[in-house]
């Protein structure tokens, strides 16, 4: 009878690895295994369900891939693979340009505006993989838009387009059909907390161009808007560019969730108390959410400060002290990690590394995968796996050691970048330089409840979110 618990744990494990099973020696996960088909997409979106709704301290949005089957929009013209981490590497370059401690000069729109116009760097959005649905004005005109913790103007195409507006999915806003549309006036502080800012007539304007040469111009101006039926917020400060053009994905525009003055989490700080949560979808055929206020999603929740850097009040810093392969820290001195520093981005797609860690990583991510054939790079990915014909394939797990004792492990969907099955790669890349920024991107954070509280200065990571 002593052998009966055994056969039953042996059958119960057996069970639980036909999809995943981890590998635990001394008390910690070192290893994951899965089967082959659990990586393959679903061709159908199995949407995310969010609780029982949201009350009047909580707002909860749908967050869809773009990309995916789950995505609002037409995907007959996708990116391919190597133009998404291609267009991943200029959001990069450009949120380095941003972080320099060199003198910057802003952009000039030159004959894409006029000279009343002001220009703004910004970063670049042709990776902004994930939206959501809000609406503007009165009544409400529903629009999809990019969300993005690096940037802080919240901004949407409107008519009349003066000389050009790209190709969106949802229809362009026409503020005169909105009884609530007010232009914000040049000696506002509103229009002074841009950073950037010029007068047409009295009226504030902005112009944001992005490290990939798509911009944005127009006047900025407050309407309401709508999270949901529940959630309304009245006067909100936002772009109404009626010049644009760029590599937005037919995306209405973007809804900026950085630290500065004009970011919706500062605009709503008496609303929600500065906390915002997201769960990325942890595939493309998946969805997740985007929620404000309210408590934490759950108690299972690790906690490391959110910090500040002086030259960029947008982004979001977190300690990045140390990462692990396999159960095994790599040895790598934690001074690496802060001689630039690191930040936890949404837009970002591929973490981004210190070449001294990237290498140290690299190293041991490719000892643990020697029995697999290699595959050619792709894009700014150099350690690819050809995983075609197998049934299922075992990784090591790799682990994010954060300030304050939090540590992020990754699993598979987290580790790897699957294009196919024949160029599955390592989801992480090497800055040029040690003292360029470090970026947490958001292939590592799929799947995660991502809470940010900024009244506590504390980011939380938790399993499980969606």
């Amino acid at each position: 009878m002593a052998s009966v618990p055994c056969v039953i744990c042996y059958l119960a494990l057996l069970i639980a690895c036909l999809g995943i099973c981890w590998q635990v020696h001394g008390g910690g996960i070192t290893h994951q295994h899965v089967t082959i088909r659990s990586l393959l997409p679903s061709d159908a979106c199995s949407s995310y369900k969010d609780g029982d709704g949201v009350n009047h301290n909580e707002t909860s949005l749908t967050v869809l891939d773009r990309h995916g089957p789950c995505s609002p929009f037409d995907l007959h013209h996708q990116l391919s693979h190597k133009q998404i981490l291609d267009h991943d590497q200029s959001r990069v370059d450009s949120l380095h340009g941003r972080v320099s401690t060199a003198p910057k000069q802003d952009q000039q729109l030159d004959a894409l505006a006029a000279s009343s116009i002001p220009a703004h760097s910004g970063i670049s959005l042709g990776t902004g993989n994930y939206v959501v649905i809000v609406g503007f004005g009165t009544p409400k005109r529903d629009q999809t838009v990019i969300f993005d913790t690096g940037s802080d103007v919240t901004w949407i195409q409107c008519q009349p387009c003066v000389v050009t507006c790209y190709q969106q999915q949802d229809p362009i806003f026409d503020p005169s059909h909105s009884s609530t549309y007010l232009n914000i006036s040049c000696s506002s502080a509103y229009c002074t907390d841009l950073g950037a800012s010029g007068c047409s007539s009295s009226t504030c304007v902005y112009g944001v161009q992005y490290g990939d040469n798509s911009y944005t111009v127009g006047f900025y101006a407050e309407d309401t808007l709508w999270l949901t039926p529940y959630d309304v917020i009245p006067n909100f400060r936002f772009g109404c560019g009626e010049r644009n053009d760029g590599l937005f994905g037919k995306a209405a525009g973007l809804i900026g969730l950085g630290r500065d003055k004009p970011s919706f989490v500062s605009q709503t700080y008496q609303r929600y108390g500065g906390v915002f949560t997201y769960c990325l979808p942890p595939t493309s055929s998946s969805t997740g959410y985007l929620r404000f206020g309210g408590g934490y999603p759950s108690s299972d929740l690790r906690f490391t400060p959110m910090l500040s850097g002086a030259s960029s009040p947008t982004f979001y810093y977190l300690t990045l002290t140390a990462i692990s392969v396999g159960g095994q820290q790599l040895l790598v001195p934690p001074t690496v990690f802060s001689v630039a520093g690191t930040i936890i981005d949404s837009g970002t797609v591929i973490t981004r590394l210190p070449p001294t860690a990237y290498s140290a990583l690299r190293s041991a991510f490719r000892q643990e995968m020697t029995t697999y054939k290699s595959a050619p790079a792709l894009s700014i990915l150099d350690t690819c796996y050809d995983l075609s014909g197998l049934d299922k394939v075992t990784v090591p797990e790799v682990a994010l050691h954060l300030g304050g004792g939090a540590t992020i492990h990754l699993d598979i969907t987290r580790i790897l970048y699957i294009a196919s099955l024949s160029q599955a790669c390592l989801a992480f890349a090497a800055n040029r330089a040690d003292t360029d920024l470090g970026i947490i991107g958001n292939v590592q954070q799929r799947g995660l409840d991502v809470v940010y509280d900024v009244s506590k200065h504390v980011i939380g990571f938790g399993p499980g979110g969606c």
